[in-house]
């Protein structure tokens, strides 16, 4: 061993059992001492909550999850290597690392282990862990950038420099003397290696890693088709006898990482659409010791704590989760729940963390923060989707690796043919065969139109939480709702009143004073409906749990509630508008005095803003569309003759909606079902997609692989619309894909391609599927935009 920090890695992995990493591996990691930063050699300090704020949630009674960016990884075989090394320490339940992003998702039981301990494990191993941030991923991404424009910039400096020799030797057509024309070609070679061991190292690396691993993947045809024609002009250089190829080797290598060049930037800016999210949350808060002064000082986010008192500025995002203490304001939600347009926001409003203050200052009380906002939940589910393969990628990544298995066979057996026929011709067909198919953009097909719906669905206001949601929305046949809390906002609010007087308003007056200070939602529907100012003072005010409430008005008792309750002061029946609202299945809350029934109380739900739109949409799909609800028959029915739906089922237990949910699906219906509640959890698990709403409860949410973050429901029909179009895209895709290789490759076979326009070829149709995607951003944009239900429609 050269030194300690050597023995120390080396004797880490031995000691695992891991010794096949030296077998995989294709490059050399950092030493232990290297691979610690300064901020991470004490990484106690990560074990502290205060510090675990920012990355690190719960995740079960003794589990915490982690989200960490990993440095220092090189290939795949550096990722098995930390899973494997991770995962064997006692008490972690589960890692997770994406290559890709170098994001890395670790679960452990708090009982056995430590977060320190686990940043001490890998780094043991060579590698760095940091907490997962926006700027260090954006870092990343900025360096591949860098990295990708230099071997650009050295490729094709070397290809101008290597034509301009490559000129006059075609020029001369023979008539060169020998000595001048070797000193082209030994110019040309030195012009040439800079393009291949520096602009072209990745695609060797990243091959002879394949066949290292016993695979073949998509680097190594392309470093066939470099490496063939530069170890033949290389022999051909040093011999003095043969044809070179240098200026074809510098051509196909620019053309090639000038195609990918592009087809990163544009890959990046899908994902940067969803990695927005992440970005929302501000780093510093502005925390006030003094409401009144508006003095204070900044403090770091993950510092803040419940019940502080923060300033947003105009301009400034929202830190955390609370409510309005002071001030108005117009505040942009749009990246969090797809509503387009500020909400308006006054005293004692809610205030969601990662949303835009456009207006006036706004002073807030901190309600939730950390892992408990509504931000950190959306990420947790972004993370989740994000971590699962839709079956078509899996599908097309399993066909893309036969491809290129074919691919070489049919380039061996064309060079064969060729050396018969015209031996001289024989490398170049090989290299076109090799170069002009384009298994990159077989495997590009279906993520990159995947990635883009995903980000435009989730700035419309619908988050999807598994990685199927969109291939199961766009072919869903069928919608099932339920109603509270679903079509409905699940808060009842007063439709009409009898007054025995005639005087509605004073009856109304009656019941908010007799329901003050209560939570029921029946009593916030009379509070809201009456008038706050001057209210009559009730006197010996009584509950009584599923009767309603009782009270005394100058030396009178008053009843509000039920029926039965009421009749407790008088025997006289119903008057005939209440048994007509009792008939049609309504909610009805009686008021009594003394001499009889003194009002009535017709109460129900408001719909949510673009029910109809929504429904009228899906219809216009040849969507059914059906309402499973526990609510009485009569007041779900007259809800879907409202909204126009046929199929409609009142009085359902949770087990009722499950036997009808699976009634359907044995008919062959792939359904879709939107709920929100605890009920609703089996019957969401049933369904082929499920959809719980924002506000609906955790457990809904659990259960859900889709999550509509606003109260919006016309984003459903708008998104099913979309989903479709994804899939078209896909479609046109691996249609282009297929067609294209179908093509491209015979008339390689029969020598009418040249490496150039191959790598042209191959570099452009990877480009294609990907701004083929991205067409998708923008038809998201004009997909209908939803109008509100005016506020006086009923459910």
């Amino acid at each position: 061993m050269c030194c300690a920090g050597c023995q120390a890695v080396a004797q880490a992995i031995v000691d695992s059992g891991l010794d096949d990493y030296y077998r995989h591996r294709d490059a050399l990691p950092d030493s232990p001492r290297e691979a610690i930063p300064a901020n991470l050699r004490d990484s106690i300090l990560f074990d502290h909550p205060a510090v675990q704020k920012g990355f690190v949630s719960p995740v079960g009674e003794h589990e915490l999850e982690a989200h960490l960016v990993l440095e220092g990884l090189t290939c795949t075989a550096c990722v098995w290597l930390n899973e494997q090394h991770v995962a064997r320490l006692p008490g972690v339940t589960a890692i997770r690392i994406n290559y890709t992003t170098r994001r890395a998702q670790v679960r452990w039981d708090v009982r056995q282990l430590r977060l320190s301990q686990i940043l001490d494990a890998i780094a043991a191993i060579g590698y760095r862990a940091h907490p997962y941030d926006v700027a260090k991923v954006e870092s990343l991404a900025k360096q591949e950038r860098q990295s990708a424009l230099w071997r650009l910039f050295v490729a094709g400096f070397g290809m101008m420099q290597v034509m301009m020799y490559a000129v006059p030797v075609y020029l001369a057509n023979g008539d060169m003397t020998a000595d001048i024309e070797s000193l082209m070609r030994w110019a040309s070679l030195i012009l040439t290696l800079p393009v291949v061991l520096y602009s072209a190292a990745p695609f060797f690396q990243r091959a002879w890693r394949d066949l290292r691993l016993h695979r073949v993947g998509m680097d190594v045809p392309v470093a066939l088709g470099v490496g063939a024609p530069f170890a033949a002009s290389l022999w051909a250089t040093i011999s003095g006898s043969g044809e070179v190829y240098f200026d074809s080797v510098t051509m196909f290598v620019f053309f090639l990482l000038g195609g990918r060049y592009l087809e990163m930037m544009a890959r990046q800016k899908a994902v940067r659409g969803i990695e927005a999210i992440d970005r929302a949350q501000p780093a510093v808060a502005f925390r006030l010791a003094d409401a009144a002064t508006l003095s204070g000082e900044h403090v770091a986010v993950v510092e803040l704590a419940s019940g502080d008192l923060l300033l947003i500025k105009p301009g400034e995002r929202v830190p955390a989760d609370g409510t309005v203490v002071s001030g108005s304001s117009r505040v942009d939600e749009s990246l969090l729940s797809g509503e387009s347009r500020p909400v308006s926001k006054q005293l004692g409003d809610a205030l969601v963390g990662g949303s835009l203050n456009g207006g006036s200052p706004l002073v807030m009380r901190v309600v939730a923060v950390g892992a408990a906002t509504r931000l950190a939940a959306i990420q947790r589910l972004m993370a989740q989707a994000a971590g699962e393969r839709p079956h078509l990628v899996t599908l097309a990544d399993h066909y893309a690796s036969r491809f290129v298995l074919a691919l070489l066979l049919l380039a061996a057996i064309t060079a064969l043919v060729w050396w018969q026929l015209a031996p001289t011709q024989a490398l170049w067909v090989f290299v076109a065969v090799l170069v002009v198919s384009c298994p990159c953009a077989l495997s590009l097909a279906t993520p990159a139109a995947l990635t883009v719906a995903t980000g435009t669905l989730a700035h419309r206001g619908l988050l999807l939480a598994r990685g199927h949601s969109i291939e199961t929305l766009a072919a869903v046949t069928h919608f099932v709702f339920d109603k509270t809390g679903t079509l409905t906002e699940g808060r009842p609010r007063v439709l009409e009143t009898w007054a025995r007087d005639g005087n509605a308003q004073a009856a109304l007056q009656l019941a908010a004073a007799l329901e003050r200070g209560s939570e029921h939602p029946l009593a916030l529907a009379f509070l809201a409906a009456a008038d706050a100012s001057d209210p009559p003072a009730i006197e010996g005010r009584q509950a009584l749990a599923g009767a309603g409430v009782s009270g005394v008005l100058a030396g009178v008792e008053l009843r509000l509630g039920n029926a039965a309750y009421g009749m407790g002061l008088h025997g006289l029946g119903l008057p005939s508008q209440v048994q007509a609202w009792n008939e049609a299945g309504d909610t009805v809350v009686m008021l009594a005095d003394a001499q009889g029934w003194r009002a009535a109380f017709r109460l129900g739900d408001q719909l949510r803003p673009g029910v109809r739109q929504m429904i009228e949409g899906l219809q216009a799909l040849d969507i059914k569309v059906s309402i499973f609800s526990g609510d009485h028959e009569a007041v779900v029915h007259r809800l879907a003759a409202m909204l126009g739906i046929g199929d409609a089922r009142g009085g359902l237990l949770p087990e009722d909606k499950h036997a009808a949910m699976r009634a359907l699906q044995a008919e062959g219906a792939v359904v879709a079902m939107a709920g929100d509640g605890v009920n609703d959890a089996p019957v969401l698990a049933q369904a082929q997609l499920s959809i719980a709403m924002g506000s609906g409860t955790d457990l809904a949410r659990s259960q859900a692989d889709v999550v509509l973050l606003g109260n919006d429901l016309a984003v459903l029909s708008d998104s099913m619309i979309l989903a479709r179009k994804a899939m078209g895209v896909v479609r046109q895709n691996l249609f282009w894909s297929f067609a294209y290789n179908i093509t491209a490759i015979p008339l390689a076979m029969c020598g009418l391609v040249t490496p150039w326009m191959a790598g042209l070829g191959m570099s452009a149709s990877s480009l294609l599927v990907v701004l083929n995607a991205l067409r998708l951003q923008r038809s998201g944009a004009n997909v209908g935009v939803a109008v509100a239900e005016p506020s006086g429609v009923e459910a």
